[in-house]
Protein backbone atom coordinates (compact mmCIF):
# COMPACT_ATOMS: atom_id res chain seq x y z
CA UNK A 1 0.00 0.00 0.00
CA UNK A 2 2.83 2.02 0.62
CA UNK A 3 4.41 1.85 -2.30
CA UNK A 4 1.36 2.15 -4.35
CA UNK A 5 1.04 5.58 -2.14
CA UNK A 6 -2.61 4.22 -0.65
CA UNK A 7 -0.75 5.08 3.29
CA UNK A 8 1.11 7.52 4.62
CA UNK A 9 4.01 6.10 6.22
CA UNK A 10 3.89 9.08 8.29
CA UNK A 11 0.02 8.22 8.99
CA UNK A 12 1.07 4.75 9.75
CA UNK A 13 3.27 5.40 12.94
CA UNK A 14 0.69 8.24 13.86
CA UNK A 15 -1.85 5.79 14.09
CA UNK A 16 0.17 3.54 16.32
CA UNK A 17 1.63 6.39 18.43
CA UNK A 18 -2.08 7.19 19.03
CA UNK A 19 -2.99 3.54 19.92
CA UNK A 20 -0.37 2.89 22.14
CA UNK A 21 -1.21 6.04 23.83
CA UNK A 22 -4.70 4.77 24.24
CA UNK A 23 -3.93 1.17 25.34
CA UNK A 24 -0.34 0.44 26.40
CA UNK A 25 -0.49 1.77 29.58
CA UNK A 26 -2.66 -1.24 30.65
CA UNK A 27 -0.09 -3.45 28.35
CA UNK A 28 2.82 -2.60 29.31
CA UNK A 29 4.86 -3.72 26.37
CA UNK A 30 7.21 -0.67 25.96
CA UNK A 31 9.76 0.26 28.78
CA UNK A 32 10.53 3.09 26.38
CA UNK A 33 9.24 5.44 23.11
CA UNK A 34 10.78 7.25 20.54
CA UNK A 35 7.79 9.17 18.91
CA UNK A 36 10.67 11.95 17.71
CA UNK A 37 12.65 9.04 15.92
CA UNK A 38 10.00 7.23 14.28
CA UNK A 39 8.55 10.27 12.67
CA UNK A 40 11.91 11.11 11.35
CA UNK A 41 12.17 8.01 10.01
CA UNK A 42 8.39 7.97 8.63
CA UNK A 43 9.03 11.46 6.95
CA UNK A 44 12.27 9.96 5.03
CA UNK A 45 10.50 6.80 4.05
CA UNK A 46 7.14 8.91 2.86
CA UNK A 47 10.17 11.35 0.52
CA UNK A 48 11.30 7.62 -1.09
CA UNK A 49 7.54 6.98 -1.60
CA UNK A 50 7.00 10.16 -3.35
CA UNK A 51 10.48 9.90 -5.31
CA UNK A 52 9.42 6.26 -6.23
CA UNK A 53 13.01 5.12 -4.56
CA UNK A 54 11.52 2.83 -1.56
CA UNK A 55 14.44 0.51 -0.29
CA UNK A 56 12.13 -2.56 -0.41
CA UNK A 57 8.97 -3.56 1.26
CA UNK A 58 9.96 -3.28 4.82
CA UNK A 59 9.87 0.39 4.14
CA UNK A 60 7.76 3.34 5.98
CA UNK A 61 6.86 -0.02 7.98
CA UNK A 62 6.57 1.03 12.14
CA UNK A 63 8.65 -1.56 14.63
CA UNK A 64 10.33 -1.41 17.77
CA UNK A 65 13.19 -3.61 19.32
CA UNK A 66 13.23 -5.95 22.24
CA UNK A 67 14.98 -3.74 25.00
CA UNK A 68 18.03 -6.18 25.23
CA UNK A 69 18.83 -4.82 21.67
CA UNK A 70 21.53 -2.08 21.61
CA UNK A 71 19.84 0.89 20.12
CA UNK A 72 22.03 4.33 18.73
CA UNK A 73 21.49 7.42 21.73
CA UNK A 74 18.19 5.42 23.09
CA UNK A 75 18.88 3.51 26.69
CA UNK A 76 18.71 -0.33 26.25
CA UNK A 77 18.09 -1.21 29.63
CA UNK A 78 17.14 -4.97 29.54
CA UNK A 79 14.46 -4.18 32.27
CA UNK A 80 17.10 -4.08 34.55
CA UNK A 81 17.73 -1.30 37.46
CA UNK A 82 21.30 -2.19 36.42
CA UNK A 83 21.55 -0.92 33.29
CA UNK A 84 18.55 1.87 33.79
CA UNK A 85 20.79 4.54 32.21
CA UNK A 86 23.07 2.84 29.98
CA UNK A 87 22.67 4.59 26.44
CA UNK A 88 24.85 2.49 23.73
CA UNK A 89 27.22 4.74 21.15
CA UNK A 90 26.35 2.42 18.81
CA UNK A 91 23.04 -0.21 17.17
CA UNK A 92 22.85 -3.73 17.24
CA UNK A 93 23.87 -5.21 14.04
CA UNK A 94 20.47 -6.19 13.34
CA UNK A 95 18.79 -2.82 14.47
CA UNK A 96 21.23 -1.39 12.50
CA UNK A 97 19.97 -3.43 8.95
CA UNK A 98 16.24 -2.69 9.72
CA UNK A 99 17.15 1.25 9.86
CA UNK A 100 18.47 0.62 6.54
CA UNK A 101 15.64 -1.30 5.34
CA UNK A 102 14.27 1.79 5.99
CA UNK A 103 11.71 0.72 9.26
CA UNK A 104 10.26 3.42 11.36
CA UNK A 105 11.26 3.03 15.26
CA UNK A 106 8.62 3.13 17.59
CA UNK A 107 10.29 2.24 20.94
CA UNK A 108 12.25 -0.65 23.22
CA UNK A 109 10.01 -3.18 24.14
CA UNK A 110 9.60 -5.09 27.56
CA UNK A 111 11.38 -8.17 28.17
CA UNK A 112 12.27 -10.29 31.21
CA UNK A 113 15.53 -8.83 33.13
CA UNK A 114 17.92 -9.82 31.35
CA UNK A 115 16.01 -11.81 29.07
CA UNK A 116 15.66 -14.36 31.73
CA UNK A 117 13.68 -13.40 35.17
CA UNK A 118 9.90 -12.38 35.12
CA UNK A 119 7.59 -11.88 35.10
CA UNK A 120 8.66 -9.31 37.65
CA UNK A 121 7.11 -7.13 40.00
CA UNK A 122 10.06 -5.18 41.71
CA UNK A 123 11.89 -3.84 38.80
CA UNK A 124 11.55 -0.33 37.34
CA UNK A 125 9.10 -1.24 35.14
CA UNK A 126 6.16 -3.25 35.17
CA UNK A 127 5.91 -6.59 33.42
CA UNK A 128 4.34 -6.80 29.59
CA UNK A 129 0.78 -8.44 30.25
CA UNK A 130 -1.40 -10.24 27.18
CA UNK A 131 -3.51 -8.14 24.64
CA UNK A 132 -6.30 -10.89 24.97
CA UNK A 133 -6.76 -10.26 28.53
CA UNK A 134 -4.50 -8.38 30.53
CA UNK A 135 -4.97 -10.31 33.66
CA UNK A 136 -2.89 -13.47 31.93
CA UNK A 137 0.83 -13.88 30.85
CA UNK A 138 2.85 -13.39 27.82
CA UNK A 139 5.16 -15.71 28.78
CA UNK A 140 9.01 -14.41 27.61
CA UNK A 141 11.37 -13.11 27.35
CA UNK A 142 10.37 -11.30 24.46
CA UNK A 143 7.03 -10.43 26.36
CA UNK A 144 6.77 -7.06 25.05
CA UNK A 145 7.41 -7.63 21.64
CA UNK A 146 4.63 -10.36 21.54
CA UNK A 147 2.10 -8.39 23.22
CA UNK A 148 2.42 -5.20 21.14
CA UNK A 149 2.38 -7.46 17.91
CA UNK A 150 -0.66 -9.08 19.15
CA UNK A 151 -2.44 -5.40 20.01
CA UNK A 152 -1.04 -3.94 16.53
CA UNK A 153 0.82 -1.27 18.27
CA UNK A 154 3.50 -2.50 15.66
CA UNK A 155 3.69 -4.30 12.89
CA UNK A 156 6.73 -6.47 13.79
CA UNK A 157 9.82 -6.52 16.77
CA UNK A 158 13.09 -7.84 17.18
CA UNK A 159 13.21 -10.98 19.27
CA UNK A 160 15.21 -13.63 21.34
CA UNK A 161 15.48 -17.14 22.09
CA UNK A 162 17.86 -18.87 24.63
CA UNK A 163 14.95 -21.33 25.76
CA UNK A 164 11.82 -20.62 24.07
CA UNK A 165 11.97 -16.99 24.19
CA UNK A 166 10.46 -16.36 20.84
CA UNK A 167 8.21 -19.23 20.34
CA UNK A 168 6.26 -19.17 23.83
CA UNK A 169 5.05 -15.75 24.22
CA UNK A 170 4.36 -15.96 20.17
CA UNK A 171 2.05 -18.67 21.11
CA UNK A 172 0.37 -17.52 24.42
CA UNK A 173 -0.26 -13.80 22.27
CA UNK A 174 -1.24 -15.40 19.10
CA UNK A 175 1.49 -14.04 16.80
CA UNK A 176 4.13 -15.67 14.49
CA UNK A 177 7.54 -15.63 16.11
CA UNK A 178 10.33 -17.03 14.28
CA UNK A 179 13.77 -18.45 15.99
CA UNK A 180 16.26 -18.53 13.33
CA UNK A 181 18.94 -20.95 12.69
CA UNK A 182 21.89 -20.48 15.18
CA UNK A 183 24.20 -17.88 13.44
CA UNK A 184 21.75 -16.94 10.93
CA UNK A 185 20.94 -13.53 12.43
CA UNK A 186 24.17 -11.37 14.34
CA UNK A 187 23.67 -11.36 17.62
CA UNK A 188 26.07 -8.21 17.67
CA UNK A 189 24.97 -5.59 20.22
CA UNK A 190 22.59 -7.83 21.67
CA UNK A 191 22.38 -8.59 25.31
CA UNK A 192 23.46 -12.06 26.02
CA UNK A 193 21.88 -14.69 28.12
CA UNK A 194 23.87 -17.41 27.32
CA UNK A 195 26.18 -17.52 23.99
CA UNK A 196 25.66 -20.96 23.01
CA UNK A 197 22.27 -21.19 22.92
CA UNK A 198 20.85 -17.47 21.85
CA UNK A 199 19.80 -16.73 18.95
CA UNK A 200 18.13 -13.60 17.28
CA UNK A 201 14.61 -13.46 15.14
CA UNK A 202 11.64 -11.90 15.18
CA UNK A 203 7.96 -11.99 15.74
CA UNK A 204 4.89 -10.50 13.38
CA UNK A 205 1.32 -10.99 12.87
CA UNK A 206 1.97 -13.16 10.06
CA UNK A 207 4.63 -15.53 8.64
CA UNK A 208 5.21 -13.70 5.37
CA UNK A 209 5.59 -10.71 7.73
CA UNK A 210 7.98 -12.55 9.69
CA UNK A 211 10.07 -13.50 6.57
CA UNK A 212 10.15 -9.93 5.12
CA UNK A 213 11.79 -9.02 8.57
CA UNK A 214 13.96 -12.10 8.48
CA UNK A 215 15.13 -11.07 5.41
CA UNK A 216 16.64 -7.94 6.11
CA UNK A 217 18.17 -8.72 9.63
CA UNK A 218 19.89 -12.59 8.38
CA UNK A 219 23.20 -12.10 7.13
CA UNK A 220 27.30 -12.54 7.64
CA UNK A 221 28.53 -10.21 10.62
CA UNK A 222 32.72 -10.54 11.14
CA UNK A 223 31.49 -8.90 14.74
CA UNK A 224 29.50 -12.78 15.99
CA UNK A 225 31.82 -15.18 15.76
CA UNK A 226 29.14 -17.81 15.46
CA UNK A 227 27.59 -16.14 12.68
CA UNK A 228 27.16 -18.11 9.30
CA UNK A 229 29.05 -17.21 6.46
CA UNK A 230 26.14 -18.45 4.02
CA UNK A 231 24.22 -16.37 1.52
CA UNK A 232 20.92 -15.54 2.01
CA UNK A 233 17.43 -17.15 0.34
CA UNK A 234 14.66 -15.27 -0.80
CA UNK A 235 12.39 -16.19 2.62
CA UNK A 236 9.06 -15.65 0.54
CA UNK A 237 9.67 -16.80 -2.98
CA UNK A 238 7.75 -20.35 -1.76
CA UNK A 239 4.87 -18.77 -0.27
CA UNK A 240 1.80 -19.62 -2.06
CA UNK A 241 3.31 -22.61 -3.13
CA UNK A 242 1.95 -24.85 -0.55
CA UNK A 243 2.76 -27.87 0.79
CA UNK A 244 1.89 -31.06 -1.38
CA UNK A 245 4.61 -33.98 -1.16
CA UNK A 246 5.81 -32.67 1.78
CA UNK A 247 6.86 -34.67 4.97
CA UNK A 248 5.53 -33.91 8.50
CA UNK A 249 7.30 -35.74 11.39
CA UNK A 250 5.77 -35.85 14.43
CA UNK A 251 6.92 -36.88 17.83
CA UNK A 252 3.71 -38.60 20.08
CA UNK A 253 5.74 -39.27 23.28
CA UNK A 254 6.91 -35.74 23.60
CA UNK A 255 2.94 -34.27 24.26
CA UNK A 256 1.40 -37.16 25.06
CA UNK A 257 3.95 -38.07 27.83
CA UNK A 258 6.02 -36.08 28.58
CA UNK A 259 5.05 -32.46 28.25
CA UNK A 260 1.00 -33.01 28.18
CA UNK A 261 -0.93 -30.57 26.44
CA UNK A 262 -4.25 -29.31 27.28
CA UNK A 263 -7.15 -30.46 25.49
CA UNK A 264 -7.56 -26.91 23.17
CA UNK A 265 -3.81 -27.29 22.36
CA UNK A 266 -4.33 -30.81 21.35
CA UNK A 267 -7.15 -30.02 19.58
CA UNK A 268 -5.44 -26.79 17.42
CA UNK A 269 -1.99 -29.41 16.88
CA UNK A 270 -4.11 -31.91 15.10
CA UNK A 271 -6.25 -29.63 13.42
CA UNK A 272 -3.36 -28.34 12.14
CA UNK A 273 -1.47 -31.73 11.09
CA UNK A 274 -5.27 -32.33 9.05
CA UNK A 275 -5.13 -29.22 7.42
CA UNK A 276 -1.70 -29.62 5.94
CA UNK A 277 -3.15 -33.46 5.29
CA UNK A 278 -5.12 -31.86 3.28
CA UNK A 279 -2.98 -30.01 1.37
CA UNK A 280 -0.92 -33.16 0.62
CA UNK A 281 1.64 -33.61 3.23
CA UNK A 282 2.58 -36.81 4.69
CA UNK A 283 2.87 -37.62 8.68
CA UNK A 284 5.34 -39.32 9.78
CA UNK A 285 5.72 -40.61 13.43
CA UNK A 286 9.16 -39.98 15.01
CA UNK A 287 10.72 -41.65 17.69
CA UNK A 288 13.10 -38.98 19.53
CA UNK A 289 15.44 -38.27 22.05
CA UNK A 290 13.61 -37.45 25.43
CA UNK A 291 12.20 -33.84 26.21
CA UNK A 292 13.71 -34.29 29.27
CA UNK A 293 17.00 -34.96 27.89
CA UNK A 294 17.16 -31.80 25.82
CA UNK A 295 16.15 -29.42 28.91
CA UNK A 296 18.51 -30.92 31.03
CA UNK A 297 21.03 -29.91 28.61
CA UNK A 298 19.45 -26.81 28.00
CA UNK A 299 19.18 -25.77 31.72
CA UNK A 300 22.41 -26.41 32.48
CA UNK A 301 24.28 -24.87 29.77
CA UNK A 302 22.34 -21.78 30.31
CA UNK A 303 22.28 -21.46 33.62
CA UNK A 304 26.49 -22.30 33.81
CA UNK A 305 27.14 -19.71 30.99
CA UNK A 306 24.49 -16.61 32.39
CA UNK A 307 26.19 -17.37 35.86
CA UNK A 308 29.61 -16.92 34.34
CA UNK A 309 28.56 -13.77 32.53
CA UNK A 310 26.50 -12.36 35.76
CA UNK A 311 29.41 -13.11 38.41
CA UNK A 312 30.95 -10.00 38.30
CA UNK A 313 27.71 -7.85 39.01
CA UNK A 314 26.72 -10.71 41.19
CA UNK A 315 29.45 -10.47 43.85
CA UNK A 316 28.71 -5.95 44.14
CA UNK A 317 25.59 -5.59 42.96
CA UNK A 318 23.39 -8.29 43.93
CA UNK A 319 20.49 -6.42 45.34
CA UNK A 320 20.00 -4.46 42.50
CA UNK A 321 18.67 -7.49 40.44
CA UNK A 322 15.11 -8.45 40.85
CA UNK A 323 14.62 -11.27 42.90
CA UNK A 324 13.26 -13.56 40.55
CA UNK A 325 16.16 -13.42 38.01
CA UNK A 326 18.69 -13.21 40.85
CA UNK A 327 17.32 -16.39 42.68
CA UNK A 328 17.40 -18.02 38.89
CA UNK A 329 20.38 -17.12 37.73
CA UNK A 330 22.42 -17.96 41.81
CA UNK A 331 20.96 -21.62 40.72
CA UNK A 332 24.11 -21.46 38.05
CA UNK A 333 26.93 -20.77 40.87
CA UNK A 334 25.94 -23.73 42.58
CA UNK A 335 27.03 -25.92 38.82
CA UNK A 336 30.21 -27.30 38.58
CA UNK A 337 32.60 -27.51 36.20
CA UNK A 338 31.78 -31.26 35.45
CA UNK A 339 27.91 -30.72 34.74
CA UNK A 340 28.73 -27.84 32.00
CA UNK A 341 31.16 -30.10 30.45
CA UNK A 342 28.68 -33.19 30.92
CA UNK A 343 25.69 -31.45 29.35
CA UNK A 344 27.67 -30.26 26.17
CA UNK A 345 28.29 -34.05 25.79
CA UNK A 346 25.09 -34.89 26.20
CA UNK A 347 24.32 -32.12 23.85
CA UNK A 348 26.46 -33.07 21.11
CA UNK A 349 24.78 -36.67 21.33
CA UNK A 350 21.19 -35.23 21.13
CA UNK A 351 22.13 -33.06 18.13
CA UNK A 352 23.50 -36.19 16.20
CA UNK A 353 21.04 -38.54 17.40
CA UNK A 354 18.44 -35.83 16.33
CA UNK A 355 19.90 -35.28 12.88
CA UNK A 356 19.72 -39.17 12.18
CA UNK A 357 16.09 -39.44 13.36
CA UNK A 358 14.64 -36.71 11.05
CA UNK A 359 16.38 -37.56 7.68
CA UNK A 360 13.43 -38.64 6.63
CA UNK A 361 10.94 -35.53 6.91
CA UNK A 362 11.15 -32.11 5.84
CA UNK A 363 9.91 -30.50 9.05
CA UNK A 364 8.91 -31.51 12.36
CA UNK A 365 5.45 -30.59 14.17
CA UNK A 366 4.86 -30.19 18.09
CA UNK A 367 2.59 -27.98 20.25
CA UNK A 368 4.28 -24.49 20.71
CA UNK A 369 3.55 -23.96 24.63
CA UNK A 370 1.87 -27.01 26.07
CA UNK A 371 -1.45 -24.56 27.41
CA UNK A 372 -2.57 -21.07 27.31
CA UNK A 373 -1.45 -18.49 29.20
CA UNK A 374 -1.81 -18.65 33.03
CA UNK A 375 -2.88 -15.82 34.99
CA UNK A 376 0.33 -13.51 35.40
CA UNK A 377 0.13 -13.85 39.15
CA UNK A 378 0.31 -17.51 39.03
CA UNK A 379 3.56 -18.13 37.34
CA UNK A 380 6.00 -19.74 40.35
CA UNK A 381 9.82 -18.66 40.54
CA UNK A 382 10.94 -22.31 39.53
CA UNK A 383 7.98 -23.07 36.71
CA UNK A 384 10.53 -23.27 34.36
CA UNK A 385 12.25 -26.25 36.09
CA UNK A 386 8.77 -27.92 36.42
CA UNK A 387 8.10 -28.62 32.62
CA UNK A 388 10.51 -29.27 29.49
CA UNK A 389 8.41 -27.79 27.22
CA UNK A 390 8.68 -28.15 23.27
CA UNK A 391 11.26 -24.77 22.35
CA UNK A 392 14.43 -26.24 23.56
CA UNK A 393 15.23 -29.46 21.25
CA UNK A 394 15.41 -26.31 18.84
CA UNK A 395 17.70 -24.19 21.15
CA UNK A 396 20.19 -26.94 22.09
CA UNK A 397 20.65 -28.51 18.48
CA UNK A 398 20.48 -24.37 16.84
CA UNK A 399 17.75 -25.61 13.80
CA UNK A 400 15.34 -23.09 12.79
CA UNK A 401 11.59 -23.20 14.67
CA UNK A 402 8.67 -20.56 14.02
CA UNK A 403 5.07 -21.01 16.32
CA UNK A 404 2.20 -19.77 14.88
CA UNK A 405 -1.42 -19.09 16.28
CA UNK A 406 -3.20 -22.32 15.73
CA UNK A 407 -6.72 -21.36 17.12
CA UNK A 408 -8.39 -20.47 20.89
CA UNK A 409 -9.00 -22.53 23.63
CA UNK A 410 -9.83 -21.31 27.43
CA UNK A 411 -11.66 -18.09 27.50
CA UNK A 412 -10.44 -17.03 24.63
CA UNK A 413 -6.43 -17.20 24.69
CA UNK A 414 -4.54 -18.31 21.87
CA UNK A 415 -2.98 -21.64 21.89
CA UNK A 416 0.04 -22.39 18.88
CA UNK A 417 1.67 -25.06 17.01
CA UNK A 418 5.10 -25.10 16.33
CA UNK A 419 7.06 -25.91 13.23
CA UNK A 420 11.07 -26.82 13.14
CA UNK A 421 13.36 -27.68 10.36
CA UNK A 422 16.57 -28.87 9.78
CA UNK A 423 19.57 -26.16 9.90
CA UNK A 424 18.96 -22.98 7.01
CA UNK A 425 15.38 -24.46 6.02
CA UNK A 426 13.68 -21.21 7.51
CA UNK A 427 11.91 -21.25 3.95
CA UNK A 428 10.39 -24.10 4.33
CA UNK A 429 9.24 -23.19 7.97
CA UNK A 430 7.40 -19.95 6.01
CA UNK A 431 6.05 -22.10 3.37
CA UNK A 432 3.97 -24.27 6.12
CA UNK A 433 2.73 -21.37 8.55
CA UNK A 434 1.72 -19.37 4.98
CA UNK A 435 -0.39 -23.09 3.72
CA UNK A 436 -2.14 -22.79 7.29
CA UNK A 437 -2.64 -19.20 7.40
CA UNK A 438 -4.81 -18.89 4.28
CA UNK A 439 -6.11 -22.31 5.17
CA UNK A 440 -7.73 -20.79 8.46
CA UNK A 441 -9.09 -17.18 9.36
CA UNK A 442 -7.29 -17.07 12.71
CA UNK A 443 -5.72 -13.95 11.41
CA UNK A 444 -8.62 -12.37 10.90
CA UNK A 445 -9.25 -12.46 14.80
CA UNK A 446 -7.61 -8.96 17.48
CA UNK A 447 -7.71 -8.93 20.85
CA UNK A 448 -10.14 -6.29 21.49
CA UNK A 449 -8.88 -3.17 22.28
CA UNK A 450 -11.59 -1.08 23.82
CA UNK A 451 -11.46 -3.15 26.60
CA UNK A 452 -7.96 -2.28 26.86
CA UNK A 453 -8.23 1.56 26.98
CA UNK A 454 -6.62 3.14 29.95
CA UNK A 455 -9.58 4.94 32.21
CA UNK A 456 -9.23 8.13 33.94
Amino acid sequence: MIAKREVSPVELVEQCLARIGSVDGRLHSFISLTPERAMDDARGAEQRMMTNSLRGKLDGIPIAHKDIFATQGVATTAHSRLLETWVPEEDAHVVAKLAESGTSMLGKLATHEFALGGPSFDLPWPPARNPWNVEHFTSGSSSGSAAAVAAGLVFGATASDTGGSIREPAALCGVVGVKPTYGLCSRAGVLPLAFSLDHVGAIAWTAEDCALLLQSMAGHDARDRASSNRSVPDYTEKLGTGVDGLRIGVVPHWHESECPVSPAVEAGYLNALEIWRAEGADVVELSMPSLFDYMAATIIIMMSEAYALHEPWMRSRLDQYGELFRDRILLGGLLGSGDYVQAQRLRQRLCATSLKKVAHVDVIVTPSAPREAPRIGAVTKWGLLSSPGFAKPFNITGWPALSLCSGFGDEGLPIGVQVAAKPFQEPLLFRFADAFERATDFRSRRPDLLSLKTHH
